[in-house]
């Protein structure tokens, strides 16, 4: 990050590292599932594509990150655990659990395909999560057996209504019908009216859930002179379906899990969710202040090289990030502001907003999905000939700003950032593109201030001040009200329906013109 007199604001932020011996456990779960099911014909209770495609995600998450070891899911939900002495990413959660969903939420999107492949994705699925700190293996234990007794009581209900509903009762009749009803009670309804045996008749993967897990396995690696195999332990990740995922003979069972997470003593006995739910407190970020939620593309310098994006600035790839940043505003009316430079974006909420009750988890996980979703359900619209060779994920973070001064010199950092390194990384390309090591271009830039790397691009014939302000400056996405007719967009006008529009603006955000000439942003 570059030196400005707006580095001050770094100082808002805040670390939140999981200290041992915690287990960290990450939790996801569908924003409007309901809604998503609805809007691409999802079959009810279960939708057997989607719960594959759920499942192939979970495993691309363990094939993605080692140190996720095993993971547990149903309907539209995943959890995921990470072993014991895990240092990713130094056990910051909001790290750990944006990059986990990023992940989860792009592969979502370019594995749709495969499991639909009639069905087009009409919009982009989004998840918001938790990172639950499990104080010991008992917590872990007691988590897992009240989420698969969840798994067991909501699809025993669903069935019931789906049955229900198909053999011609109204939702509200089949919801009167089973009002009250136990277990033995709805398992009644399925056999002696619909001749359907609940345990015997129902794939496990519908009434228990599934497990993705790693194990090792021994794999041929080559052959030595005389033929013999060589064989290495490898890593691998498997799916199983097991009635009590918290029973010790089933935890037992898998030796790898064991050793990096440790072992059950007892078998749990009651499903006591109020004591899991202790540990699901969430402190709510400062009231009356505004929120920012920043992320950043992991590894991005691979993610360009392997897609050949333009060096020093890919134009397509940065229309791409602003076209994600849009729709994440027509799609969460309490995020007022945006501005993106590269691989990041910084979202502002509303000062008074109560956006998921200003959970930092919540917000930051649904922002940080939503965006994963968008891009790779963009990205043919940006680059159509070109394939996307893997998903890309973002981290992301949110920091509270007590005024809107506070506010307007943390996004003034972020626009000086942009303009230091797009200089440098301007001159970088240029002295790398005449013939120089990457090593000698940057004997030549260090220590080199604004007015020498000009004269440097200067030789090249380039003014710097003429580059295009998509580079220089940055993007800032706004909402802005307009006049709609129906011959079109036309501002100023008095006439027509006054409507949201967003705008997508290359501009100086540090100077006062620009706030006001759009006051309405920190209003």
């Amino acid at each position: 990050m570059a030196n400005s007199k707006y580095e001050y604001v770094k100082s808002f932020e805040v670390e939140d590292e999981i200290v041992p011996p915690n287990i960290i456990l990450v939790r996801i779960d569908a924003r409007d599932f309901k809604r998503f099911a609805v809007a691409h014909e999802l079959k009810m209770p279960n939708d057997e594509n989607m719960l594959n495609l759920m499942n192939a995600c979970a495993t691309c998450v363990l094939e993605e990150f080692p140190d996720i070891v095993f993971s547990y899911g149903f309907s539209h939900e995943y959890s995921f655990v990470l072993k014991k002495k895990t240092k990713f990413y130094q056990r910051r959660a909001s790290k750990i659990l944006s990059l986990v969903v990023s992940f989860f939420s792009s592969i979502y999107v370019v594995k749709w395909k495969e499991f639909f492949p009639e069905r087009e994705m009409s919009y982009p699925p989004s998840f918001r999560g938790q990172v639950i700190p499990c104080a010991t293996i008992d917590v872990l234990q007691e988590y897992l057996s009240w989420r698969q007794n969840e798994c067991h009581v909501n699809n025993l209900y669903n069935t019931c209504f789906w049955k229900l509903v198909e053999s011609g009762n109204t939702e509200k009749e089949a919801q009167e019908i089973l009002k009250g009803t136990q277990k033995q009670e709805k398992n009644d309804i399925l056999y002696l009216q619909f001749h359907v045996n609940y345990k015997n008749d129902l794939p496990a993967m519908f009434r228990q859930g599934s497990c993705i897990l790693t194990t090792q396995k021994e794999d041929v690696v080559k052959y030595s002179e005389d033929g013999t195999p060589i064989k290495r332990l490898r890593r691998k990740v498997k799916t199983v379906h097991s009635e009590n995922i918290a029973g010790r003979n089933f935890w037992s069972g898998h030796p790898d899990v064991l050793r990096e997470l440790g072992g059950f003593t007892k078998d749990v006995a009651k499903v006591n969710p109020d004591y899991i739910r202790s540990f699901l407190f969430q402190t709510k970020l400062m009231p009356s202040t505004w929120i920012v939620i920043r992320i950043d593309g992991c590894h991005f310098h691979r993610f360009c090289d392997a897609h050949e994006f333009e060096k020093p600035n890919d134009e397509q790839a940065l229309n791409l990030m602003n076209s994600c940043a849009a729709a994440v505003l027509q799609e969460f009316q309490d995020v007022t502001f945006a501005y993106g430079v590269s691989d990041e974006y910084s979202f502002v909420l509303k000062k008074d907003s109560r956006f998921y009750n200003r959970l930092p988890s919540d917000l930051i996980s649904v922002i940080v999905s939503f965006f994963s979703s968008m891009y790779v359900m963009n990205w043919k619209s940006f680059f159509p000939q070109k394939e996307l060779r893997y998903p890309p994920s973002f981290d992301g973070r949110a920091v509270c700003y007590p005024s809107s001064e506070i506010l307007r010199d943390y996004l003034a950092w972020r626009q000086v950032d942009c303009h230091i390194n797009n200089q440098y990384n301007t001159c970088f390309w240029m002295l790398v593109k005449s013939g120089k090591s990457k090593s000698d271009a940057q004997g030549v830039l260090k220590g080199t201030q604004t007015q020498e790397k000009n004269e440097i691009l200067a030789q090249f014939g380039i003014d710097y001040n003429k580059l295009p302000a998509i580079f220089r400056q940055g993007s800032s996405v706004f909402n802005e009200d307009a006049m709609i007719h129906e011959n079109g967009y036309e501002k100023g006008t008095s006439t027509g329906k006054l409507r949201r529009k967003v705008i997508i603006d290359f501009c100086n955000i540090i100077e006062q013109s620009f706030w006001n000439e759009h006051p309405c942003i920190l209003d």
